[in-house]
C-alpha cells in the first residue's frame, strides 16, 4: 500500500491557497523527505492565531516525514510588522532579541528536534547582520527587476501616498532568506500566509536566477469569520498564544463560540482529528447545532494543543462553575480571576461591600436599582450560583470565594465578577 501524500491532506483541510507547480510539489512531497521552512517575524512578544496556522502546518509536514527549518526573523523583525496601509513600526535590537526568544519558546513544543527529520531553528540575523550594502545589492538586488517589484499589489496600492525603500525592498530580504537556506541546508519548500505570496515567489525566482535551482512554495488561506472579516481579534485584542496575554479560559471560550458556519473549517485547519472524526462532527453540527459538538471538540483540541490538557480541564471547570453547573469553591483563584476578568469585573473594598442591588448596577448587569430589584423579585439574580431572594441582601466577607471574589449572574448567561480587596 502506498504512503499517502501529505499534499492531499493539506488540500482536504483547506490549507492550500496558492502554490507553485502543483504536480511538481506533489511529486517532491511523495519522493522522500523534503526540507522546508516557514518564517516568523518577532513583531510582538507572542504568536497569535494567524501564526498558529503556520505552526500546525509545519507539524503536519514533519509528522508526514518532512524536515522543518523554522526561521525566527531577528533581522526582518527589526523592520516591524507589515500593515495594510502606512509604514511599519521599527523595533529596537534589544526588543527584537527578547521577542525572538519568546517566539522560539512558543514554537518548540509543537515540533520534534530529534530523529531523522529533526527540526532546526534558524535566525536570519545570523546571515544578515554582517552583510554589506554592496554585497546585498550585487548578490540579491541585481536579480530583482524594478518593473516587477512596482507591479506588486502591496506596492501599487501605496505609490500614490508614498512608500519607503524599507517597505519596497522587504521582498529582497525574505527572498534572501530562502536563498541562504537553499544553499546552506538544501531547503526546497517555503510556505506562509496568503499575504506572503509575492515574497514566497520572489524567493523561488531568486533561487532560479542565482543558482538555477528548482524550488517550491505554497500559502495557507487567510482565516475569516462567516461575514468575511478577519479572525484573530477579540475585545481585548489579538488571539494571543501566550497565557499571560490571553488566559487559557478566554482562549477556550473563543473557540467554543465560533459560528456554526465556520466550525468544520476550523476543525480541519487547527486540529489533528481524523477525517472520519471531523466528518462525524460536521454531521452533528448539521443535524443538532444546539449541542455545539463541533465547537466543544474544537475548543478542547486547540486549547490542549496550545496550553495542555490541565489548562483545558481548568477552563472547562471554570465555565461550568460560572454558569451554575460546577462548584465555584473548587476553582484555583488564578483560574477564577482570569475567567471573571474576561467576563468583566468590578473592584470594591472588603470592608464596605454594597448590597446585591447596588452590585448588579455597578457591574452593569442591570441598568438601574429598580431593574435590579425586579430581577431579584423575578428570580433571575444569583450570587455565587445561589439565587438571591432578598432585594435588601448585603454580602459579607464570608460570601467571598477564591481569595476575594463574588460571582454575580443575571439569568443563565450574563456574568460579572466583584473583587474585594
Amino acid at each position: 500500500m502506498s504512503t499517502p501524500n501529505i499534499l492531499d491532506d493539506l488540500e482536504w483541510r483547506g490549507l492550500i491557497a496558492n502554490s507553485t507547480d502543483r504536480e511538481a510539489l506533489y511529486a517532491a512531497l511523495g519522493d522522500g523527505s523534503v526540507r522546508y521552512y516557514v518564517g516568523f517575524d518577532p513583531t510582538a512578544p507572542s504568536l497569535h492565531m494567524g501564526n498558529l496556522v503556520q505552526v500546525v502546518t509545519a507539524k503536519r509536514l514533519q509528522d508526514a516525514g518532512h524536515t522543518p527549518f523554522i526561521l525566527v526573523g531577528g533581522a526582518t523583525g527589526m523592520i516591524g510588522d507589515p500593515r495594510d496601509s502606512g509604514e511599519r513600526t521599527l523595533n529596537s535590537l534589544d526588543t527584537v532579541k527578547d521577542w525572538v526568544g519568546r517566539v522560539r519558546g512558543q514554537i518548540e513544543p509543537f515540533l520534534s528536534f530529534e530523529g531523522d527529520n529533526a527540526a532546526t531553528m534558524v535566525n536570519n540575523y545570523d546571515w544578515t547582520a554582517s552583510l554589506s550594502t554592496i554585497d546585498f545589492l550585487r548578490d540579491v538586488g541585481k536579480h530583482f527587476p524594478v518593473n516587477r517589484m512596482l507591479a506588486r499589489d502591496v506596492v501599487k496600492s501605496r505609490l500614490e501616498d508614498g512608500i519607503s525603500y524599507t517597505e519596497f525592498s522587504y521582498i529582497l530580504l525574505q527572498s534572501m532568506d530562502y536563498l541562504n537556506l537553499y544553499r546552506d541546508h538544501g531547503v526546497t519548500l517555503q510556505f506562509g500566509g496568503s499575504d506572503q505570496w509575492g515574497n514566497l515567489t520572489g524567493g523561488v525566482e531568486l533561487i532560479r536566477r542565482a543558482e538555477g535551482g528548482k524550488t517550491h512554495a505554497f500559502t495557507t488561506p487567510l482565516i475569516t469569520k462567516a461575514d468575511g472579516t478577519k479572525y484573530g481579534k477579540t475585545e481585548g485584542g489579538a488571539l494571543w498564544l501566550d497565557p499571560e496575554m490571553m488566559s487559557p479560559y478566554a482562549f477556550h471560550q473563543f473557540w467554543l463560540n465560533v459560528e456554526d458556519e465556520k466550525v468544520v473549517e476550523l476543525l480541519k485547519i487547527f486540529t489533528f482529528l481524523s477525517r472520519e472524526e471531523i466528518e462525524e462532527l460536521a454531521a452533528q453540527t448539521e443535524e443538532k447545532p444546539f449541542l455545539r459538538a463541533g465547537q466543544k471538540a474544537l475548543a478542547d483540541a486547540v486549547t490542549t494543543l496550545v496550553h495542555g490538557a490541565k489548562e483545558t480541564d481548568a477552563a472547562k471547570r471554570a465555565a461550568q462553575a460560572l454558569f451554575g453547573t460546577g462548584e465555584l469553591g473548587s476553582l484555583p483563584p488564578s483560574t477564577l480571576a482570569s475567567a471573571l476578568a474576561e467576563a468583566g469585573s468590578t473592584k470594591i473594598s472588603r470592608d464596605a461591600i454594597p448590597s446585591v442591588v447596588d452590585l448588579l448596577v455597578e457591574t452593569g448587569l442591570c441598568k438601574s436599582k429598580g431593574e435590579a430589584r425586579r430581577t431579584i423579585t423575578e428570580g433571575g439574580a444569583y450570587l455565587n450560583n445561589v439565587r438571591v431572594e432578598d432585594a435588601e441582601f448585603v454580602p459579607t466577607a464570608e460570601d467571598l470565594v477564591a481569595g476575594g471574589w463574588l460571582v454575580l449572574r443575571r439569568g443563565k448567561k450574563k456574568i460579572a465578577g466583584v473583587q474585594a480587596s
